[in-house]
């Protein structure tokens, strides 16, 4: 049976990827990262391919992210072992994303989260609307962000990055252009034109058409208060200054980071602040595969899914349960070296 999952095809100069699984908005699998990454291969060699274009089927987004239903029936009964091989090719394919030697266009249209914001905020060419929902809410499921999110946010300024990671807070069009994860915004009623446009022009001829002011964002007005609480050594303290802060935001902020894994939350803290010396985007999906892989062998990571997307009862049950119980050596475990299973990326 043929597999449709990624719809693969070229219009005019352009290559267009859509992922297609819209009753899972997308979700990435192992078999759509290797089917991107075929395409790109072929469109590297293809003159006649001057332009890649990616989009999501249906209403809804263009990925939700990675399929962690997968995930968690690998964790809790095959060992994980399906789980670190479909990152490492998802990872070297968020690299490959982000070195390509075509203008990548992403339609960052609907929900765009985790495995979503690897395949298009590395691109050259990112396009939000009215409709975009962009974030990394791995800490709600036992998890870091991954795919280089970490990366991207260490770049964010000032707190927000940080702000984004702990909550996984979903941003729209105007705060995802002020944290570096889009330049452009489109009005989604315009989006038909751009693409047609891309079939016969280069990016950046046909973007001035379409290309309009993106509505304010929400973050700029919180910088105040990002900046200074994010700032804080340790989550706790991060914390103990949101609640201080007496800003109902920053407060429902707080709150949100102490229902997220507590191990999860002092893991990404640790990821985004070591991110920011690694230098390029490889040296950080490396540290990523790291983290992922730790994981995997962590019960928050199956309980995570468990409470989110299988029993959908919303209460996960952590362990440990506060941050206090997290240790420093806990957080260290994540960062171990893997020796011969470690990812290996060329900048």
């Amino acid at each position: 049976m043929t597999d449709d999952s990624v719809l693969v095809h070229t219009e005019g100069r352009a290559g267009r990827l859509t992922l297609n699984r819209p009753r899972a908005i997308n979700a990435l699998d192992h078999t759509m990262v290797r089917r991107i990454d075929r395409a790109l291969t072929d469109w590297e060699a293809d003159p006649a391919v001057e332009t890649v274009v990616i989009t999501g089927a249906g209403e809804r987004g263009l990925c939700a992210g990675g399929d962690i239903r997968s995930i968690h029936a690998d964790a809790s009964s095959g060992g994980g072992a399906a789980s670190a091989d479909f990152w490492r090719d998802e990872y070297r394919l968020n690299a490959r994303i982000a070195r390509y030697p075509k203008p990548y266009v992403a339609v960052m249209d609907g929900i765009v989260m985790g495995g979503g914001v690897g395949v298009s905020a590395h691109g050259s060419v990112r396009i939000v609307t009215e409709r975009s929902k962009v974030a990394m809410p791995e800490t709600g499921i036992g998890f870091v962000p991954d795919v280089g999110g970490t990366y991207l946010l260490a770049l964010a300024p000032g707190g927000l990055g940080t702000h984004l990671a702990l909550t996984g807070a979903a941003v729209g069009a105007g705060d995802a252009l002020l944290c570096g994860l889009a330049d452009h915004y489109v009005p989604s009623g315009l989006l038909p034109a751009l693409l047609a446009g891309l079939a016969h022009e280069a990016a950046a001829d046909v973007l001035p058409g379409h290309v309009r002011p993106a509505p304010d964002g929400e973050l700029a007005g919180h910088r105040e208060w990002i900046d200074h609480c994010y700032a804080a050594e340790t989550v706790e303290d991060i914390v103990d200054r949101l609640l201080e802060t007496g800003v109902p935001a920053a407060k429902e902020a707080a709150e949100t980071i102490l229902a997220k894994s507590p191990t999860a939350v002092k893991v990404t803290l640790a990821a985004l602040r070591r991110a920011r010396d690694l230098g390029p985007l490889e040296r950080v999906l490396e540290q990523e595969y790291r983290v992922s892989c730790a994981a995997l062998a962590t019960a928050d990571l199956v309980e995570g899914i468990r409470a989110q997307v299988v029993d959908k009862d919303r209460t996960p049950r952590w362990s440990p349960a506060t941050l206090a119980e997290v240790t420093d050596e806990d957080v260290a475990r994540f960062f171990a070296p893997l020796g011969e299973r470690e990812l290996s990326l060329r900048p």
